[in-house]
């Protein structure tokens, strides 16, 4: 691991570096704040200073708690329905692709139905109709991005279901689930991996998004998207605390795809002279 990277280019280090620093903070958070996540501790709007480092939000919130607990909520949501969007999208695709026939064009169809509606508008008529709590809220966008999952995962093991080894293996009586854990699997982890990386970041901005739009994360739980919808009147007042939370998105966003973009170049099997 260590050599792997010290290997990588410049910049997958600089994302490396970068997710464990949001990593730990997320699951340090409790430790680590000044404050509780939704203690009231002083007025609205309380400029930068010794006792509130980065000031206080519209309802006398500590920023610097907010952000630090947001970084907990916000990574750890998106992770958990990235995570069941694999397993959604993984396992139906690469069904699909070694049964094929009828199930393949079933899946494929309804795929694509899916895959034609704006996911937007399509999230926001779901959340209105069973509502904005957390559950919900990772199930509709793990139902949404697991379509784009099932699209990568079937076209990854149609090209091996074909190879003679998987055939060798369906003759010698393995069944379905050996088969997939053992042949198709381990050939199409790459692609899914960076994939993975992909898909964490338009969650991620997709959760962000519809915070700020009210119809994600709730308060009072801290969330990097409401945050910025909360604080923005600051903005006229040439104050930048409500940028905060929009660099941190944008700064976890960067250094997912710095690491995206060498784990394609892993996988694609070209050799880098970078140090």
């Amino acid at each position: 691991m260590i050599r792997l990277f010290l290997s990588a280019p410049f910049s997958a280090k600089v994302g490396l570096v970068a997710i464990s620093g949001y990593v730990l903070v997320a699951l340090l958070a409790p430790w680590i704040a000044p404050y509780k996540e939704t203690a009231i501790v002083g007025a609205s709007y309380e400029l930068w200073s010794d006792q509130f480092m980065l000031g206080t939000d519209n309802i006398g919130r500590d920023m610097l708690t907010r952000l630090i607990y947001g970084a907990r909520n916000t990574i750890g949501i998106a992770f958990a329905t990235v995570v069941l969007a694999f397993l959604i999208g993984g396992i139906t695709g690469m069904l699909a692709a070694i049964l094929g026939g009828w199930y393949d064009m079933l899946i494929s169809r309804v795929v694509d139905i899916l895959m034609a509606i704006p996911s937007l508008i399509f999230a926001l008529l779901l959340l209105t109709i069973f509502g904005t709590s957390i559950p919900s809220l990772v199930m509709i966008i793990a139902l949404l991005d697991s379509t784009r999952v099932f699209r990568i995962a079937r076209s990854a093991a149609m090209n091996v279901v074909v190879m003679e080894f998987v055939e060798a293996a369906r003759l010698r009586g393995e069944g379905m689930g050996w088969v997939i854990r053992k042949e198709v699997l381990p050939n199409i982890t790459a692609p899914l991996l960076a994939e993975f990386g992909l898909r964490f970041c338009f969650v991620f901005l997709f959760i962000a998004a519809l915070s700020f739009l009210g119809l994600g994360i709730q308060p009072p739980t801290a969330d990097w998207g409401s945050m910025v919808r909360e604080n923005a009147t600051l903005i006229n007042y040439n104050d930048i605390t409500p940028l905060l939370p929009a660099a941190a998105i944008a700064g976890l966003t960067v250094a997912v795809n710095f690491v995206v973009d060498w784990m394609l170049h892993l996988s694609s099997g070209l050799r880098s002279d970078q140090p």
